[in-house]
């Protein structure tokens, strides 16, 4: 029997407001951890509040590679954070500790191990074609449509998520291939590391909505509403933007532009972030080789630590 000489990379993940940051933190304060984000809005520098992005004072003591590296007005893409993410785990590695990359976003940590299929440019022609059809029908009904087409695709995505929705029934419409085939296709590179997957997934999915509401609540308190405006005020960031289509941004941008009152957008934001959670938790029941820790259940540090000192021989 081969031994498994590659060094040791450990993944927490979980849906939005689980507690993943401050697990993340607790494990760093007991094994030598370097901790890596895997969050598509905590790359961006001025989406703080809103994106729950750790406070100075956390960072200062368990600092997280990959937050704050981006402007709002520049793009970060799947491949961008793969190849910034094997970098930084490469650097962990070679000072000693082992990455622990934490977060919500499963299209990075699916990039990040899997690799990326390589799909066709964007299509002006076809994009406009469907742009007109979800202006007369609705996104959901094109939702449905993918839903016919590529059911796996359509089981991650929201109806309502337009972008997403729209490039996969572009990618078809180019190739004949659904998205998810299109992935499972993609070239299989044995990955660097070996890796322990930790899912914190909360049992008490009530409570969960509960928390949503309460932290968003919170974000208005800590300011939320004035980081928006100061992003609004800028000029140079609009609604199509990555950054700004972040939830919770989203949903405040086009209040901001006159879309709704202040009590909807805070209602709209709520409802998207328990769409996400919802989303999220789809993904990690796919996530078969992931060790389940309920985040409900007291306490989730020895759990998690129960799995990591085994795993790192210590």
């Amino acid at each position: 029997m081969s031994i498994d000489t590659r060094p040791p990379a450990i993944f927490l993940m979980g849906p939005t407001a689980s507690g993943k940051t401050a697990l993340a933190c607790a494990l760093a304060e007991r094994f030598p951890l370097a901790l890596i984000s895997v969050d598509s809005a905590l790359v961006y520098r001025g989406l703080d509040i809103g994106a729950a992005k750790p406070d100075a004072a956390t960072l200062a003591r368990h600092p997280h590679a990959l937050i704050d590296i981006r402007d709002p007005a520049q793009p970060y893409s799947a491949a961008e954070f793969r190849a910034d993410a094997l970098a930084a785990m490469t650097a962990a590695t070679a000072q000693g500790r082992v990455p622990l990359l934490v977060g919500g976003t499963g299209l990075y940590f699916r990039a990040l191990q899997q690799g990326l299929a390589v799909l066709p440019d964007a299509n002006p022609a076809v994009r406009a074609q469907l742009a007109t059809e979800a202006a007369q029908l609705g996104w959901p009904a094109l939702h449905a449509r993918l839903a016919r087409l590529d059911p796996p695709t359509a089981a991650r995505l929201g109806p309502n998520d337009a972008q997403r929705v729209q490039r996969a029934l572009e990618v078809i419409a180019l190739t004949g291939k659904p998205l998810s085939v299109l992935h499972g296709a993609g070239q299989r590179v044995r990955f660097p590391w070996r890796v322990l997957k930790l899912a914190l997934v909360p049992s008490d999915r009530d409570g969960l909505r509960v928390r949503i509401a309460q932290r968003f609540d919170a974000m208005l308190a800590a300011g939320f509403e004035s980081e928006l405006r100061a992003l609004h005020a800028r000029g140079d960031l609009h609604a199509d933007l990555p950054a700004i289509r972040a939830v919770g941004y989203r949903q405040g941008w086009a209040w901001l532009e006159g879309e709704g009152s202040r009590e909807a957008f805070r209602e709209r934001a709520i409802f998207a972030t328990r769409q996400l959670a919802k989303r999220q938790m789809t993904w990690l029941r796919a996530e078969l080789d992931a060790r389940v820790i309920d985040s409900d259940m007291a306490p989730p540090l020895a759990r998690a630590a129960a799995a990591v000192g085994p795993f790192l021989g210590s």
